[in-house]
């Protein structure tokens, strides 16, 4: 696929009148899709519709791109996301963040439903990604040589951005919310880790895991979108009292963690809006 050319395909599809264009993107993982609820929605397009994009696979993943607002703000919103493990090329799983940059947008807010890995985490709670291990064995940018799509070689020193995370950071304390920090690990999935497995990710730093979130982030950086990363704690893995763990659980204990997360994003948007649009 080229890559430019498809996102000239797609952008030309969704036609967005300059005053909708969109400032911030949203993508929402497992069993959060009701965030975009914050927002006032101007139009909602299945993805289905949308050239180049496929259609999810995964239960909890709606399926459906919304342009809103919230305060002001311009939004574009991914209510579901796709992942490496549906056999899709990274390079299509994050086809959606260049787009949203492609349209408009320059911050990013990513969500995601994730296995904790640290001891003091919950189910239900948030943890705030500070940084990443990326161990999916595939990365987003491998092949794609088109200047136009961003640096080959992109800097991943600081994938976060520092002032975003401040803003979540600050925005959790003043809602009285507990927001972890910690560092996500990105596997291929789909099948959950064993025990040897879960040790290996503590090992090497890791508080939590799950299949999605870094190959978005890595394009994101590529082509200078400020991004925020969340993921919702849905299980804890003890690997010396290994508990199982069915997709259904996970949508649970993603929605008990979804009004915290909902309106520590709301007051994030507010920050961004006060303070850039």
């Amino acid at each position: 696929m080229d890559i430019f050319q498809a996102l000239e395909e797609a952008a030309a599809y969704l036609t967005i009148p300059k005053p909708d264009q969109p400032t911030v993107g949203l993508i929402l993982g497992t069993g959060l899709g009701g965030v975009a609820e914050l927002c006032s929605v101007k139009s909602e397009i299945l993805y289905e519709k949308i050239p180049h994009f496929p259609k999810p696979t995964v239960e909890g993943h709606k399926g459906s791109l919304i342009f809103g607002a919230f305060e002001g703000t311009n939004i574009i919103a991914m209510q579901g996301r796709f992942h490496y493990y549906e056999g899709l090329p990274l390079s299509l799983v994050t086809f959606p963040v260049r787009l949203m940059r492609r349209l408009g947008a320059e911050y990013l807010v990513i969500s995601s439903a994730a296995g904790g890995l640290n001891p003091a985490f919950r189910p239900g709670g948030l943890m705030i990604i500070v940084d990443h291990l990326n161990l999916m064995g595939d990365n987003p940018l491998r092949g794609v040589t088109d200047p136009r799509l961003g640096d080959r070689f992109p800097d991943l020193s600081a994938p976060y951005n520092f002032e975003m995370t401040q803003f979540a950071k600050e925005s959790a304390a003043k809602l009285g919310h507990t927001l972890h920090e910690g560092v996500y690990a990105a596997v291929s999935g789909p099948s959950l880790e064993t025990r040897a497995e879960t040790r290996m990710l503590r090992m090497l730093g890791a508080d939590a895991v799950g299949m999605s979130t870094v190959p978005e982030v890595i394009v994101a950086n590529q082509v200078g979108l400020k991004t925020l990363a969340i993921a919702a704690i849905t299980n804890v893995n003890i690997p010396e009292a290994p508990e199982a763990v069915t997709l259904q659980q996970v949508i649970d204990n993603a929605k008990l963690a979804e009004a915290a997360l909902q309106s520590i994003i709301s007051d994030v948007l507010r920050k961004i809006a006060e303070k850039y649009v």
